[in-house]
């Protein structure tokens, strides 16, 4: 490879020009090597193994040796030229520690050890390739599976006030009585008042068991109130579900998190008496293959094929030794008569992709929207040493009917232009023609909504002037959602209330004459209204308020009010095919 050859001199070099006697060579062979040399062994042995693509050890190491290469200064390459070297390992140790100490290029070891890694990683030309450092492997797990060690409470900064914006059932907060709406002032010994949300929520989660001394403000208190409250494990829910004002219930999930099946199954058990159902799966990035499983099975009947991987046989030589494996249908089929539909986006990535091809597959549901993203890879983590994890690519996943939703991009990410009359196809069960290849394709494609030009200057102006609209449509949403909650009323702006909102916008700084602008005005209303509904977890209001600027959404919620079954929903999108669907009425939706 083009990269080993740049390698090869450093690599012999430094055999010869690192002064280590013989005895201390192997004893660097033992427990006293740099422990990212047992992460990157560990590494090494993963990918040759399972990789997709075959690597040999020479090659991964050599390609480690040479991310170090590029962290050094070229007087010392030439410094080090002419030796010989046959462990790796070793000489990799050796490297970093010379390197490190010498006066030409003074480089951090840690530095030099990341490019190691950087280097064994960029060989495997994969773009989800990486090595999580100790932290990162604690973001992933939490944004993965939704698992955290913490009391349970989402914080946003409002008013330069750490303030809860949500609290989640079933949790340590919750069971203590922390409301929405309170001010965190204080954690532990510590005064919060001027702290930023990072802070705070560094300083509030810990190991589980543990307890932390939390101090908020309250309306109506004029002394902070103090708790003792002990960490739990927090699960952060990625299905949400409620009822749209047309009687179709409306399923939003944000990730295949872990427990995404069991929050799905819920969901379904409380909406399966109504008049249709609308899975929307737009920007969501995929997650957890079983997961994915989990989530179609509910839908499918037993013995229904989920999907198949093709994947690298362990230990084999050569990516053509492959094994396939069939994933079945094995719980009974949920909402049977349900008539389905799935909304898709160029963001819909891997395991919702699985989620969205099954039900596409099976004639389960109708799919709608854009393009997905097209990520049909089989992504293993594995644990390391030392609290690093490695995701690589193993195989490939195909749906039931077999069709591949890799699609194919450059090295910067950017999909290879296509010719789509050479796409093949398959034929469903009812006998519908789906595009086999490069992502899920929607039986109707629908743009999503663009903004107007007036609408372009406001979002010009907020970004030239770093004005923080989006924390002021925050805050203002919050406000008036205590006052809806406070009266009992559903989600709602009132006049007077946008007009102080307006008010408040040129008082701190955007042009007065832009705001007057009756679709700058109408755009403000509507996000002022998602803010209300999202404040209030009204996932139904939210939707419907939504789809004054969603045609996609509004497309799905016509297409379910005009049929009472799937066959019904199936000759609808036929017919909505052929014809160009018109733009949605624009209304102020709920007020």
């Amino acid at each position: 490879m083009k990269r080993s050859l740049t390698f090869a001199t450093l690599a012999f070099a430094l055999a010869a020009s690192a002064v280590v006697p013989a005895a201390s060579a192997q004893d660097m062979a033992m427990a006293d090597r740099p422990p990212e040399v047992e992460v990157l062994r560990s590494a090494v042995n993963a990918i040759s193994r399972m990789h997709m693509e075959t690597f040999s050890d020479s090659v991964l190491w050599s390609a480690a040796l040479e991310g170090v290469a590029h962290e050094v200064a070229e007087e010392y390459r030439s410094m080090l030229e002419g030796a010989n070297g046959d462990n790796w390992q070793d000489l990799l140790a050796q490297a970093v520690a010379k390197v490190s100490t010498t006066p030409v290029d003074n480089v951090p070891d840690s530095v030099l050890w990341e490019a190691a890694i950087d280097g064994m990683i960029d060989v495997l030309d994969d773009p989800y390739a990486e090595l999580f450092t100790p932290a990162e492997s604690e973001q992933w797990e939490e944004s993965t599976t939704g698992n955290y060690s913490g009391i349970g409470l989402q914080i946003t900064l409002l008013n330069d006030a750490i303030t809860v914006t949500a609290v989640f059932r079933g949790f340590p907060a919750s069971e203590h009585g922390i409301s929405v709406g309170d001010v965190i002032v204080g954690v532990g010994e510590h005064d919060a008042s001027e702290w930023g949300t990072d802070m705070a929520a560094d300083s509030i989660r810990g190991p589980v068991g543990t307890d932390v001394a939390v101090r908020i403000k309250r309306a109506g208190y004029d002394q902070p109130l103090s708790y003792s409250i002990e960490r739990a494990e927090v699960h952060v829910p990625a299905v949400n579900w409620g009822v749209l004002e047309s009687g179709i219930g409306y399923v939003i999930m944000d990730r295949v998190a872990r427990n995404a099946a069991q929050e799905m199954s819920e969901a379904l058990a409380e909406l399966q008496d109504h008049r249709g159902l609308i899975i929307d799966l737009r920007r969501n990035p995929g997650g957890f293959l079983d997961e994915s499983l989990m989530l179609a099975d509910l839908f499918l009947k037993p013995g229904s094929t989920l999907a198949s991987t093709v994947q690298r046989v362990p230990g084999s030589e050569g990516a053509s030794s492959s094994e396939t494996q069939a994933f079945r249908d094995q719980w009974p089929q949920m909402v049977p008569d349900l008539p389905i539909v799935v909304l898709v986006d160029e963001f819909t990535a891997s395991g919702a992709e699985i989620l969205a091809g099954a039900l596409q597959d099976y004639d389960r549901a109708v799919v709608l929207g854009e393009r997905s993203f097209g990520k049909g890879v089989v992504q293993t983590v594995m644990n390391l040493p030392h609290r690093r994890r490695l995701r690589f690519t193993t195989g490939t996943w195909l749906t039931p009917l077999g069709r591949s939703l890799q699609r194919s991009r450059d090295s910067q990410g950017v999909p290879l232009v296509e010719d789509m009359s050479e796409k093949a196809r398959v034929e469903t069960p009812a006998g519908r023609s789906l595009i086999d290849g490069g992502g899920i394709f929607p039986d109707v494609e629908i743009q999503d909504d663009t903004l107007r030009l007036p609408e372009q200057e406001l979002i010009r102006v907020v970004t030239e002037n770093e004005f923080p609209l989006g924390l002021r449509l925050a805050e203002f949403g919050f406000q008036v959602a205590a006052s809806r909650r406070e009266a009992g009323e559903p989600p709602s702006i009132q006049d007077a209330e946008f007009e102080a909102l307006i008010a408040d916008l040129v008082s701190d700084g955007l042009p007065a004459e832009l705001l007057e602008d009756p679709m700058v005005r109408d755009y403000l209303r509507w996000r002022g209204q998602m803010a209300v509904a999202q404040r209030m977890d009204d996932i139904g209001a939210e939707a419907d308020i939504r789809t004054v600027r969603d045609p996609v959404l509004t497309a799905a919620i016509r297409l379910l009010s005009e049929t009472n079954s799937q066959a019904e929903l199936f000759r609808a999108t036929e017919a909505l095919g052929e014809r160009a669907m018109p733009e949605p009425e624009v209304r102020q939706g709920h007020r």
